[in-house]
């Protein structure tokens, strides 16, 4: 099966009218390369397409209603076709992001979720931005994306989600501890402003978010950590930040998370595109 792919590089906002005339519904697959400043947010919008979100330099933070996923540099984000997200970028970012139609393909996950971006698959993405939209099948073009959607299906899903609870009241809990990372008020404390019993808070915010309150805080906390060093943040000032006591005990609690240091996190090698 043929999977026609378009050639876009630019700068541009993905809400912009002329940005989602460049993507065909028609087309199977396309691939852009993108670049951002720092700080700069793209609103939120949704695409008829599936998209893999991956950046070589930067780290992208997007949210959706159901939780955010936090996506450093070796790392992507797989976004099922017609949901809204916002995009928030951290550090210069250098977007590579391939859409594919998910009808035309079954080796593609089936939830939205970030996955390790293995070397090869890198190259792929890269390499699939300057594929011109009139190869053949049977082509090296042809074979390269298929390659892609293959390694695509291998990837191992990370633990970079923060899912979010359909309840406002614990909506606004979680609102603050995004906002302020650092917060230090006990269960006991948010279960008496809710008026409700430590249990049942415990017992609601399991249900809606598939994590225990203090699970949840410890990742939200990480996952505000990795932007904050994308940034360029010092580690010691990000673990004050965070709440952490010593850098020491954040660095601990990161490598248990993530499988390494802060430091080494970031230092998976960049490939130029």
């Amino acid at each position: 099966m043929s999977v026609p792919i378009a050639k876009l590089t630019f700068l541009m906002d993905c809400t912009s009218p002329a940005f989602q005339e460049l993507l065909p519904v028609t087309a199977r697959a396309m691939a852009l390369a993108v670049d951002y400043a720092h700080g700069h947010v793209i609103s939120v919008h949704r695409h008829t397409h599936a998209q893999l979100l991956y950046a070589i330099e930067g780290v992208m933070t997007i949210e959706a209603q159901g939780g955010r996923w936090v996506v450093p540099p070796t790392r992507g984000v797989w976004l099922q076709p017609g949901i809204a997200h916002q995009v928030r970028m951290s550090g210069a970012v250098k977007m590579r992001t391939v859409f594919i139609d998910c009808a035309s393909s079954p080796l593609l996950p089936r939830h939205s979720c970030v996955l390790d971006i293995s070397p090869l698959l890198r190259q792929l993405i890269v390499a699939a931005v300057d594929i011109a939209p009139d190869f053949t099948e049977g082509s090296r073009d042809w074979h390269l994306l298929q390659l892609l959607l293959h390694e695509l299906d291998s990837l191992p899903v990370l633990p970079l989600y923060l899912p979010l609870p359909v309840d406002a009241r614990l909506r606004g809990i979680c609102a603050r501890l995004m906002a302020q990372p650092g917060e230090q008020q006990t269960v006991a404390h948010w279960a008496q402003a809710l008026a409700i019993t430590e249990r049942s808070l415990h017992r609601l915010f399991q249900k809606q978010t598939g994590m225990r309150f203090g699970q949840w805080r410890q990742q939200a906390r990480l996952l505000r950590a990795l932007e904050q060093l994308a940034h360029g943040s010092k580690v010691i000032d990000v673990a004050m930040e965070n709440g952490y006591t010593s850098q020491s005990a954040f660095t601990a609690m990161f490598k248990k998370h993530f499988g390494t240091t802060p430091t080494a996190f970031y230092q998976a090698k960049v490939i130029a595109a």
